[in-house]
This record gives C-alpha cells, sequence and structure tokens, in this order.
C-alpha cells in the first residue's frame, strides 16, 4: 500500500524531512551513529530517502533499501548519484546478499514491517564485525495508535498519557493520508518491548543503547500549556536503541 501513499508521503517529508526529523531523530540517529566519514550505512525502509540524503551530506557512503518502488522513485529523483536505492523487502533473505556494512538504521519504519524476525536477522548478516543497527520508532509504550489517548484531570490540573493496550500486539490499519476519501490503509504493527528485545536477541543481536526522545515542541499561551508541556517532556515520543553483533 505504501505505493499509492508515495506521492503523499514525499510531500509530506519533502528533502530534509518533517519537523520531527530535522529536529529531533536525524540529529538523535546521527549521534548514535557516531561513524567516521568514508564508512558504509544501510539506510533499511528507507522511504523516500530523508536519511540516506541526511547521512550523504555527512561524508558517508550510503545505500537505500526498501519495498516501494514508488518511494524508491521518488528517493531517486530527490537525491544525488552519490546514494545507491535498492527496491526489495527487508524480510527476504536474498536481499543484499554481496554487501555487509558498518552500520544499518531503519527510522519511523520498523512498525510497518509485518516479520520482524527476518528483518533482524538480515540486519545481522549486513553487520560488519563491530557495526552498529539504530532504530527509532514511535514509543511502543505511549504511542500506539487509537489505544493511547491524552487526558485531562480537571481536578489536579495535569494532562495524562492515557494507556488502554500494551502487552498484546496488534495490527492496526492506518487512513494514509489521514481524512482522505480514497480509502489506501498502510499498516502498522504493535509489539511490546519484551517483543523487539526477544527478536533482536533471536537475531544474534544486543541492545548497547536505548535512548527515549521526547517532543520538541511548546503549547501556545493559556490555561493549560504549563501542563502540556510538562506532560510532552515526560512522556517520550520516540523510542531509539542501538544493537550490535552479540559476542559469541
Amino acid at each position: 500500500m505504501w505505493d499509492q501513499a508515495a506521492r503523499w508521503y514525499d510531500s509530506l517529508v519533502g528533502f530534509k524531512g518533517s519537523e520531527y526529523q530535522k529536529n529531533i531523530i536525524l540529529p538523535g540517529t546521527e549521534r548514535m551513529l557516531d561513524l567516521k566519514k568514508g564508512r558504509e550505512v544501510l539506510d533499511l525502509a528507507c522511504g523516500q530517502g530523508v536519511l540516506s540524503r541526511h547521512l550523504a551530506q555527512k561524508g558517508l557512503q550510503v545505500t537505500g533499501l526498501d519495498v516501494s518502488e514508488e518511494l524508491i522513485r521518488f528517493a531517486g529523483k530527490r537525491t544525488g548519484k552519490g546514494v545507491r536505492f535498492v527496491c526489495a523487502d527487508a524480510a527476504d533473505s536474498k536481499a543484499l546478499t554481496d554487501r555487509t556494512f558498518d552500520a544499518v538504521a531503519c527510522l519511523l519504519a520498523i512498525q510497518n514491517i509485518e516479520h520482524l524476525q527476518p528483518v533482524f536477522e538480515n540486519v545481522r548478516r549486513w553487520l560488519k564485525p563491530q557495526g552498529r543497527f539504530v532504530m527509532v520508532t514511535t514509543h511502543p509504550c505511549f504511542r500506539i495508535p487509537r489505544q493511547t489517548h491524552w487526558g485531562w484531570d480537571e481536578e489536579k490540573k495535569i494532562q495524562y498519557r492515557r494507556v488502554d493496550l500494551y502487552l498484546s500486539p496488534n495490527t492496526i490499519p492506518i487512513l494514509t493520508p489521514p481524512m482522505a476519501r480514497s480509502q489506501v490503509y498502510t499498516t502498522t504493527y504493535h509489539r511490546s518491548l519484551q517483543d523487539y528485545f526477544a527478536a533482536l536477541n533471536a537475531a544474534g543481536l544486543q541492545v548497547d543503547l536505548l535512548e527515549e526522545w521526547t517532543s520538541h515542541k511548546n503549547s501556545e499561551p493559556g490555561k493549560r500549556a504549563k501542563a502540556e508541556n510538562r506532560a510532552r517532556q515526560e512522556i517520550p515520543l520516540f523510542l531509539a536503541l542501538r544493537a550490535v553483533p552479540a559476542k559469541a
């Protein structure tokens, strides 16, 4: 379904990415990758290439991979010749069988991939012995579509986050773009933290760094602004983790 949503997504994030990507995700990912110029990076589920372009501008050798032919087409149109884009399924054991990388990064896409285990097994195969995998997703504890919501406690004057489902895996169709008449849906696959850690461990990867990133935004002045800003800084929007090949 991402082929059908590709034009909307490309117009949404543009050349340099969305507001969240530019202010939080791209600088945070670059810091967690911690790579010197000239290193080779795989941008996994690269979409239309925001991270690929960002890393290439930092002097890294980048390959982008995505299952959507349309997103790959948009990536190629927006990106110079220095980045190689490949259309392939991240879960396909035959994808990029001849390549290894100093790092693999997957931004805001792992929650849209149905079969997690083969993807992490591919990541392990693609990584060089001292390589690292950085994954960023909307926070699986607090940002589950239709299962988490903001609430307001009038007595205590606090904004809180309600969580109705967490441990149970869930498949959630998302109208893409929102409010569209075309009835095109993409899919989000909710998983708990223990699900992610178990899949990484089974693939021979171990987490060596985990960060939780909050929103950079502030509310307009008003009666609830202080409580909203406090909640925004206490309840993270994104989860970022880094994993490395497990030692024998």
